[in-house]
């Protein structure tokens, strides 16, 4: 009879110790909040436990004589197409817990990314290219509802503007920072993005877990959120910033609602969120006032009396069939910005059937939404966002050229602040001190330091991004935005070069 569960008998990393480097200095046991590692009192050593270990690598990172590589466990299955090793593991799980299969990060699965399928053109003869470093380069990006037309009149100064432009986020680059709530990340997170987009010149989303009090002087550069649940969200909240997201849906989970562990909920937290100390905040599927478009358009105009209509509201929906026909309401609904969320975007938790099978590439559904507003005439009433799998400059690139304005990073952003992608941000106890707000992982991230690589990160794809529009011949992103011409499909059916509204390499 067996005497412990049987998935972990099939666990999916291995961890091996070099025994002559190890010098039982137990930093692997201090660093590792799994207790995969533990000093065995008998063996006056070091001992490890590789069904605990869930591929963090941090351990390999701090190791001060490399005596440590995890790798994955090369134990397999009888090969079967149809039964492979990830769903028999699954079962296993499920057999031995009754519960749901919770996962975090973005979408693993093998699925195409069309990114990679798109390439942008270059300037030859006929159209000279631009080089950046010596003439000028525009990345700026305005953010909300542009009129039908401008009309100017003259003064004694010149020419001035008649009547007033809806409100709007100017972007030195067409990059923000996605939404992750405080406490799904914590506050050395949160201020390290508010750090970086201030120096940068870009925004930040709060998340659906309100603003902590003491990065409100960081408004100007904050884009606050509000979501089913409500949490943190009053007079206060969203007045402190520049701009007011509604969140209808999100890409790593359509259609449900989100869930924040009471673990995480600390004094801080429960502060923020407006919620109990040690109690789950549970974020309903729907909102509750919300069942139409002209429920919608009541939360739009109540954000902006609330605001004396001096910010842009955005609505935010996840990559669906009919975002096309959503996105079209929402914008005659009055939202000045729509977000487009991917099934690829990251979560710090999710049922993992639903984040790998439901939703649609933001590729696909960037470009139908773009067209479907420009075939309605009212792509200038809103702008456009895409978010969910953002990888790099090109990527950000190939979107502008899909249709978008801008877009949202934020796995890429963990990335860079140290994030392995292990996939186990739901169990608070991330090892690089990101998705935890236990006070002793918590400090493994200083905020400066965090905030001084996301600075770097958005700075050097501002560099890329100059020297790709240089590259094709513009000198300024809104010359590119919506520009299919600018990208060919490689490795694409017709169906997909027509949703993507592009020709196909070598036409």
């Amino acid at each position: 009879m067996l005497f412990k569960p049987i998935s972990q008998s099939f666990h999916d990393f291995l961890v091996e110790r070099d025994k002559e480097k190890c010098i039982n200095c137990e930093v692997c046991v201090r660093q590792c909040p799994y207790d995969v590692y533990y000093w065995d009192d008998a063996r006056q050593q070091v001992m490890h436990d590789s069904s605990k270990c869930i591929g963090c690598h941090r351990c390999e990172a701090l190791c001060p004589t490399a005596c440590i590589t995890v790798r994955l466990n090369p134990a397999e299955f009888r090969p079967n197409s149809l039964w492979t090793g990830t769903y028999i593991k699954n079962l296993f799980k499920q057999a031995d817990t009754g519960g749901v299969l919770l996962s975090g990060c973005g979408c693993p699965q093998d699925k195409p990314i069309y990114w990679d399928k798109l390439q942008l053109d270059a300037s030859q003869v006929t159209n000279p290219s631009i080089d950046p470093l010596r003439e000028p380069m525009e990345t700026r990006t305005f953010l909300g509802s542009k009129p039908d037309m401008l009309e100017f009149e003259e003064t004694p100064e010149g020419p001035c503007l008649k009547g007033k432009l809806a409100p709007q986020l100017t972007l030195e680059f067409p990059i923000m920072f996605g939404a992750m709530s405080f406490g799904a990340i914590n506050f050395n997170l949160h201020k390290a993005m508010a750090l970086a987009a201030t120096e940068t010149g870009i925004y930040y989303n709060t998340g659906e877990g309100g603003l902590h009090q003491t990065l409100y002087k960081y408004g100007k550069n904050t884009i606050v959120q509000v979501a089913s649940g409500r949490f943190g969200v009053h007079r206060d909240y969203l007045n402190a910033g520049a701009a007011i997201e509604i969140k209808v849906g999100q890409g790593a989970k359509p259609g449900i609602g989100g869930h924040l562990p009471g673990e995480k909920i600390d004094e801080e937290v429960s502060k923020t969120r407006m919620v109990p100390l040690g109690s789950d905040a549970i974020s309903p599927a729907p909102h509750h006032d919300i069942y139409s478009i002209e429920d919608l358009l009541q939360l739009i105009y109540a954000l902006k009396e609330a605001t004396e209509y001096t910010k842009p509201v955005s609505v935010k929906i996840a990559a669906v069939h009919n975002a096309a026909a959503i996105a079209s309401g929402i914008v005659r609904a009055g939202a000045d910005i729509v977000v487009i969320d991917g099934f690829r975007g990251g979560t710090g938790a999710a049922p993992t059937m639903i984040r790998d099978n439901v939703g649609l590439p933001i590729e696909l559904c960037l470009a139908a939404v773009d067209r479907r507003l420009r075939d309605d005439g009212i792509r200038n009433r809103a702008s456009l966002v895409a978010s969910g799998g953002i990888r790099c400059s090109a990527d950000v690139v190939k979107a502008i050229a899909l249709g978008a304005d801008a877009v949202y990073i934020g796995s890429a952003a963990l990335i860079a602040v140290g994030c392995t992608m292990c996939g186990r941000c739901y169990t608070g106890k991330c090892p690089w001190g990101i998705a935890t707000n236990e006070a002793r992982l918590k400090k493994r991230q200083n905020p400066d330091v965090a905030a001084k690589r996301l600075a770097n990160l958005v700075k050097a794809w501002g560099h890329e991004i100059q020297e790709m529009l240089g590259g094709m011949g513009l000198n300024s992103i809104e010359s590119l935005r919506g520009n299919t011409d600018k990208l060919r499909g490689i490795g694409l059916n017709q169906i997909e070069l027509d949703t993507l509204g592009v020709k196909a390499a070598g036409q």
